[in-house]
């Protein structure tokens, strides 16, 4: 595993890759100049500590902004970062409650809504003062993508939507994957011992089953994560609906979809390209929920091939 460099206001220290920025000249160091703090943060919150933010690829690129799903964090892209970044300008971050990020930062009433990781997202674009960016969300991030283009759309200029849902419970006319039963279980099953749900659901949320070294991966990443928060960004994902958000959406829009994927069926991609005027629906030639870690290479063609205009 090979971690990207890393930002010296990280929590814990990776000794390889350098850091970005130091001291007082945080953010104009490695020649990201445009990267200065920002003032409309909240006051006293280093938004670079508390959300772990990675900066790297080519300084002059495009931007894009990685965001991972639940469960996850930053290091989810690692494959598909080193790829883009010969092109573009990579950011990266953990949510609050993620990763490296500071914990003591996290808020159960903040993050019990999607607009909570939404305000991740624009705290982290007003630090390094980011315009023109194309999100990248992963899974519910795609949807939180979504929602902080709604409140902010002078920063984003396209969305990339990666194994997208905005609604995962079945209803009349609508196939999102499981029924209401299907996720109370779930639930109820993550909160009576996460570890437990983490090891049996990995494997099955990654696919893949002749490559067990991705699921457990997945379950790694999901045991890293603090079980009473992680609680809280599944009652958040799992019983959002985000349908109507998708007809705010004004920018173009790439929805990558699986061949086969258990979280979100190829329905809801159908659903999701329909949702957005104009978007265009790829389907990967991947099994699973994760094709940045099972098709990297695949994925990160697609990305760049929706970017060419920009390039």
């Amino acid at each position: 595993m090979n971690p990207l460099p890393m930002d010296d206001h990280s929590s814990s220290s990776r000794p390889d890759g350098p850091a970005f920025g130091s001291g007082a000249d945080s953010g104009r160091g490695g020649g990201f100049g445009t990267l200065a703090p920002r003032s409309g943060n909240p006051a006293g919150t280093d938004i670079r500590r508390r959300n772990n933010v990675t900066v790297t690829g080519r300084e002059d690129g495009p931007v894009l902004l990685l965001v991972h799903g639940f469960g996850c964090d930053q290091n989810m892209w690692r494959l598909v970062a080193p790829m883009l970044g010969e092109t573009f300008r990579v950011v990266l971050f953990d949510y609050v409650g993620s990763g490296r990020s500071d914990l003591s930062a996290w808020s159960e009433q903040r993050y019990s809504s999607l607009d909570g990781y939404a305000l991740d997202v624009l705290e982290v674009c007003e630090e390094l003062d980011l315009r023109e960016v194309t999100f990248v969300g992963h899974s519910v991030s795609a949807v939180v993508g979504v929602l902080a283009a709604a409140q902010a759309p002078q920063r984003f200029s396209r969305l990339v939507m990666v194994a997208p849902s905005p609604r995962y419970i079945d209803e009349d006319g609508y196939r999102g994957g499981f029924s209401a039963d299907d996720i109370d279980e779930l639930l109820e099953s993550l909160e009576s011992n996460y570890l437990g749900w983490s090891a049996a659901m990995a494997p099955v949320i990654m696919g893949n089953e002749d490559r067990p070294e991705l699921g457990q991966e997945l379950a790694a990443s999901f045991c890293a994560t603090d079980p009473d928060m992680a609680r809280v960004f599944a009652r958040t994902t799992f019983l959002s609906d985000s349908r109507e958000d998708l007809k705010t959406v004004a920018v173009p829009t790439l929805v990558l979809e699986c061949t086969q994927d258990v979280i979100a069926p190829r329905e809801v991609g159908a659903y999701v390209h329909a949702a957005i005027p104009g978007s265009r629906l790829v389907t990967l030639e991947a099994t699973g929920h994760c094709p940045q870690l099972s098709a990297p290479q695949a994925t990160a063609g697609a990305i760049a091939d929706f970017m060419e205009p920009t390039r």
